[in-house]
C-alpha cells in the first residue's frame, strides 16, 4: 500500500481523497494556495505545504510547486482529484519521472482520450458505439466538408478536438452556415487550447446524458458500476445527476456495459474512468471519456457500495481490483445535488463568510462538503462547496429524503442555488424521469 499520498486539489474532493487515506492507513499531505490556509482538509492532513498564492496558475497548476511540495514531504504518490491538474498528460508524466506513483491512468492514455478525434477512433475499434460523424479530423478541403456534412445529415456539431466542458462546439442547422462555423471553431479552439483540429457529428436534438462508471487495474481486469443520468446541465455544466438512470432499453444498456468494460481492457486502462454518452431513442453515442474520479461519483457509491476513490488508492499501490463484476450489485436509486455559492437565479458567483452552516441528515443521506461556520469562501475557485446526496430503496423514496434534506440544511451568509434544487427535485417532468439535455435551460428560460 502507498505510504504517503499528497493531494494536489482543494475543497470537497481534497477531503473526500483525504478520508479515504485515512481508511487505509495512509498519510496524508495537504497543499494550499494562501487563499486555502483554513480548508478543512489541511486542517486534518498529517502535513501541509503553502505553494503559492491565491491564483490557481500560480498554485494549483504550478506543476513545479506540485513536485517540489511532493519531494521535500517525501510523498510516494500525488492524487490529482478532479480538475485542475487531474487530466493533464504532461502532469502526470512529470509526477511518475520524478519517481512518484500518478494516481489515475498513464500519461499516454490520458493523451489518447482527451484528444476527442483519438478517442472515439479508439472507442469504434473497441466496440463502443459512437456517434455518426467525420471519422477523424476536418481537412482544409471545403468541397468534402460539405460532402461530409451531406453524409452525416443536418443538424450537425463542429467540435475541437481538444476541448472540453461545453467549450469548442457549434451547432450548423444549414449548409449555408458551415464553412463560417468550422473557420470560427478552427479559431476559437486554437485561441483556447493551441490546437486548432475540429472534427464534425451528427447533432442529436432531445438526447440524455448518461455515463458509465468504471474501474480498471491495468492487469487486465475491468469492471463497470452501472450508469449515471447527467442530463440536468446548465451551458454544459452538470447541475444534478442520479443513479441508476431510469428508462433505458435493457438490451442496449446491458451491451454498452459490457463494450466499456472491454474497451477499458483493450487500451490497457488504469484506474477510475467514466465514459460518457449521449442517449436518444433507445441508442447509445459515446462522446468522451474522463479518465479521472468525476464530481458525481458519490451516486454510484450509494447505489453500488463500492468505495471508488478507495479502489484508486488501491490501485495505484499495485494491487489487482478487490471486486469482480459479478460481485457488483445494483440497489436502490441515488441523487446528488452540486450546491454552489452563487445566486440561484442569476448564477453569479457569491463568495464569503459562512455564518451558520448546518447539513442534513437522517438514513439514506449523505452531505460531502468542505465548509463550516465562520468559513470563507474564497472567490478564486470553482463555486461549488458541496455535494447533497440521497439514497433509497426506489427512484422515489430517494427523490423524497432529497426534498426533505434539501430543506434541512442550511448555509447563511453567503447565496447559494439551494432554492434552485428544491424547485428541480418538484419539478413534475423530472419526477417522472428521462428529461433531455435541454430541459433545464427551456424550464429557465436560457
Amino acid at each position: 500500500m502507498l505510504d504517503k499520498v499528497l493531494i494536489a486539489n482543494r475543497g470537497e474532493i481534497a477531503l473526500r481523497i483525504l478520508r479515504a487515506c485515512k481508511e487505509l492507513g495512509i498519510r496524508t499531505v495537504a497543499v494550499h494556495s494562501k487563499a486555502d490556509r483554513e480548508l478543512m482538509h489541511v486542517r486534518l492532513a498529517d502535513e501541509a505545504v503553502c505553494i503559492g498564492p491565491a491564483s490557481s496558475a500560480q498554485s494549483y497548476l504550478n506543476i513545479p510547486a506540485l513536485i517540489s511540495a511532493a519531494e521535500v514531504t517525501d510523498s510516494s504518490a500525488i492524487h490529482p482529484g478532479y480538475g485542475f491538474l487531474s487530466e493533464n498528460a504532461d502532469f502526470a508524466e512529470q509526477v511518475e519521472r520524478s519517481g512518484f506513483t500518478f494516481i489515475g491512468p498513464r500519461a499516454e492514455t490520458i493523451r489518447l482520450m482527451g484528444d476527442k478525434v483519438s478517442a472515439i477512433e479508439s472507442m469504434k475499434k473497441a466496440g463502443v458505439p459512437t456517434v455518426p460523424g467525420s471519422d477523424g479530423p476536418l481537412g482544409d478541403d471545403e468541397g468534402e466538408i460539405v460532402a461530409t456534412a451531406r453524409r452525416i445529415g443536418y443538424p450537425v456539431i463542429i467540435k475541437a478536438a481538444a476541448g472540453g466542458g461545453g467549450r469548442g462546439m457549434r451547432v450548423v442547422h444549414t449548409e449555408a452556415h458551415l464553412l463560417s462555423a468550422v473557420t470560427v471553431t478552427r479559431t476559437e479552439a486554437h485561441s483556447a487550447f493551441g490546437d486548432g483540429t475540429v472534427y464534425m457529428e451528427k447533432f442529436l436534438e432531445k438526447p440524455r446524458h448518461v455515463e458509465v462508471q468504471v474501474l480498471a487495474d491495468g492487469q487486465g481486469n475491468a469492471i463497470h458500476l452501472f450508469d449515471r443520468d447527467c442530463s440536468l446541465q446548465r451551458r454544459h455544466q452538470k447541475v444534478l445527476e442520479e443513479a441508476p438512470a431510469p428508462g433505458l432499453d435493457p438490451a442496449a444498456r446491458a451491451e454498452v456495459f459490457e463494450a466499456c468494460r472491454e474497451a477499458c481492457i483493450t487500451i490497457g486502462y488504469r484506474g477510475a474512468g467514466t465514459f460518457e454518452f449521449l442517449y436518444e431513442d433507445g441508442q447509445f453515442f459515446f462522446i468522451e471519456m474522463n479518465t479521472r474520479v468525476q464530481v458525481e461519483h458519490p451516486v454510484t457509491e450509494m447505489v453500488t457500495g463500492v468505495d471508488i476513490v478507495r479502489e484508486q488508492l488501491r490501485i495505484a499501490s499495485g494491487l489487482p481490483l478487490s471486486i469482480r463484476q459479478e460481485d457488483v450489485k445494483l440497489a436502490g436509486h441515488a441523487f446528488e445535488c452540486r450546491i454552489n455559492a452563487e445566486d440561484a437565479r442569476t448564477f453569479m458567483p457569491s463568495p464569503g463568510k459562512v455564518t451558520l452552516y448546518h447539513p442534513p441528515g437522517g438514513l439514506g443521506v449523505r452531505m460531502d462538503s468542505h465548509i463550516y461556520t465562520g468559513y470563507t469562501v474564497p472567490p478564486h475557485y470553482d463555486s461549488l462547496i458541496g455535494k447533497l446526496i440521497t439514497w433509497g430503496v426506489d427512484r422515489d423514496t430517494a427523490l423524497t429524503r432529497m426534498r426533505n434534506a434539501l430543506d434541512e440544511l442550511l448555509v447563511e451568509g453567503i447565496k447559494t442555488n439551494i432554492d434552485l434544487h428544491k424547485d428541480l427535485v418538484r419539478d413534475g417532468y423530472f419526477q417522472q424521469g428521462g428529461v433531455n439535455i435541454h430541459y433545464l435551460e427551456k424550464k429557465l428560460g436560457l
